[in-house]
């Protein structure tokens, strides 16, 4: 076990949201931090999902930080491979690369109320912290269905985020289970090589065309040789989206047409009727996240392949069988079931100032102030909190307004001196989620007719903001006190010395008398006004 530490900021998890913390911290001068990470390399959800096809539905130039642009993205949407070296790139360049505690799964974090600090416990040693930035993300721990049987499957058996590469697929009978967007993926790049591939699909998704492209060598060369280029391309990638924004939020019959697309998008790969009525949605676009693919359907389409228009109801021995009574023999079962997102397994392991988790805390449903800080976890922030996710556009432009506000908060902390801590208020946390929750009922997630992974337990949508990037962004350009109970570690109090009596048998009985009297009185003085200066003691 490694040696207690103690530093001014943890931040734990190492994909997009804590590297990002990781160089905001830096940047901002600030070099007493660790970056505390499970795994044995950065790179989080792009560490982890390493599935065949994987690549991001978010185009790339706008798919990076802003404070450090890549002039070299090879495809208008990349790869995972070339998403996670990028990652890695920004590690070394930045300095992030001492920092890095791999290998230290955080297993407990406890406010400590007597020293305002928190008390993080590791798999591979103890830190404490002043403030501790949470940089898990939603989608870092994979969900697998409690499915009745599964335990006693004679196959293989993983999730698209935990893919085995050691095991060959060639030739095998594969079970996909799930139709997000790790599925439609996955299920065109094992078609041509697996026996037969039986896709379980609880819902339809809505795929629209995926505009892809390499970008060229001239591109590439103009955005290293004039960077404005690639700003400006930037710039428009995102104008784009933000217009799109209130069609979501809004105006969700504005949705029909872009549904008409979508409708002739399946026309054209499926031919067959029976077929093209199981991928034909009934909810309204843009309720679930609209999903891209050019290959999606024609591997469908392929005689080797079966779409069973239900979930998968249970498993006997080598058998999976739907809710719908069919049957498959499989020789491996692929889960791509998403993820922990609003029951995120980090928060059973964070303690606040009255001893609960905020897994406890969250019971009702995530809530957070301003998507960063909840009530009852003093000098504890989140990277990606509640109701900070998207459904159209780019995380990084939502991470990068966090940093801003994780920045500013450690500002306000340095202002206001000594050993300090800022407490979101309950009032303002409660405000807050009630506007966020008040401008989702209008959203097409919350009434377009879906059950999706962005609504919680009770229904609620905690996961998406209602709202564009740019207002999230002025939203968070900075801590407004009035928001948060400073709170202040209580002043040490002085032990008061003793007085100094002279010994008996070196003064005369009268003086030793005097400086008796002298001293009952000054001990009667201190029992009214408290504890004297060591000056007071001894005079």
């Amino acid at each position: 076990m490694a040696k207690h530490e103690h530093v001014r900021v943890a931040v734990i998890g190492s994909g997009f949201g804590g590297i990002g913390a990781a160089v905001r911290l830096r940047r901002e001068g600030i070099t007493d931090f660790v970056v505390l990470e499970r795994a044995d390399a950065v790179g989080g959800t792009w560490r982890d999902n390493s599935y065949p096809g994987c690549a991001c539905d978010v185009p790339s130039h706008l798919y990076s930080f802003s404070f450090a642009p890549n002039p070299d993205w090879p495809r208008t949407f990349s790869g995972q491979r070339h998403i996670r070296a990028y990652l890695e790139r920004v590690t070394d360049t930045f300095g992030v690369r001492p920092h890095l505690r791999l290998g230290h799964e955080v297993t407990r974090a406890a406010w400590n109320e007597s020293e305002l600090r928190w008390d993080i416990e590791t798999s591979r040693g103890t830190f404490s912290a002043d403030v501790v930035v949470s940089a898990t993300g939603p989608l870092s721990d994979p969900k697998i269905p409690d499915i009745p049987g599964l335990a006693g499957f004679t196959g293989k058996v993983f999730h698209s985020a935990r893919w085995d590469h050691d095991f060959d697929l060639a030739g095998k009978r594969v079970a996909m289970v799930g139709t997000g967007a790790s599925a439609i993926q996955i299920v065109p790049s094992i078609q041509p090589k697996v026996a037969r591939l039986t896709l379980f699909q609880r819902t339809p998704p809505w795929v629209m065309p995926r505009v892809d492209r390499a970008i060229t060598g001239p591109e590439r060369w103009l955005h290293r040789q004039l960077p404005v280029t690639a700003t400006a391309r930037r710039g428009l990638l995102w104008g784009i989206r933000e217009l799109q924004v209130s069609a979501f939020t809004k105006r969700p019959d504005e949705l029909g047409l872009v549904e008409r697309l979508a409708k002739r998008n399946i026309a054209r790969s499926i031919k067959d009727p029976v077929l093209r009525a199981k991928l034909t949605p009934s909810y309204r676009l843009g309720c679930k996240r609209i999903l891209l693919s050019n290959a999606y359907y024609p591997a469908l389409a392929q005689p080797n392949v079966d779409v069973v228009a239900s979930g998968l109801e249970e498993v006997r021995g080598n058998v999976v069988v739907g809710t719908d009574g069919t049957e498959a023999e499989v020789d491996a079962i692929v889960f791509g079931t998403g993820f922990h997102v609003t029951d995120m397994p980090i928060a059973a392991r964070v303690f606040g100032a009255d001893g609960r988790s905020l897994a406890e805390h969250w019971k009702g449903g995530m809530a957070a102030l301003r998507g960063a800080t909840a009530a009852g976890f003093p000098n504890w922030m989140t990277i990606i909190g509640p109701n900070t996710g998207l459904g159209n556009s780019s995380m990084i432009l939502m991470i990068e307004s966090q940093l801003n506000y994780l920045a500013d908060y450690l500002r306000q902390i340095d202002v206001l001196g000594g050993r300090t801590a800022l407490a979101a208020r309950p009032s303002a946390v409660n405000a807050w989620n009630r506007k966020v929750q008040t401008r989702m009922e209008r959203t097409v997630w919350q009434g377009g007719g879906c059950e999706s992974w962005y609504l919680d337990a009770n229904g609620r949508n905690t996961t998406l903001w209602p709202g564009t990037t740019g207002e999230f962004r002025r939203e968070t350009r900075g801590v407004d006190l009035s928001e948060y109970e400073v709170l202040r570690a209580p002043a040490p109090v002085p032990t008061p010395t003793p007085a100094l009596t002279p010994t008996p048998t070196s003064v005369p009985a009268a003086a030793a008398e005097a400086a008796g009297a002298g001293a009952g009185a000054k001990a009667a003085g201190r029992s009214r006004t408290g504890s004297g200066t060591k000056k007071e003691a001894v005079q």
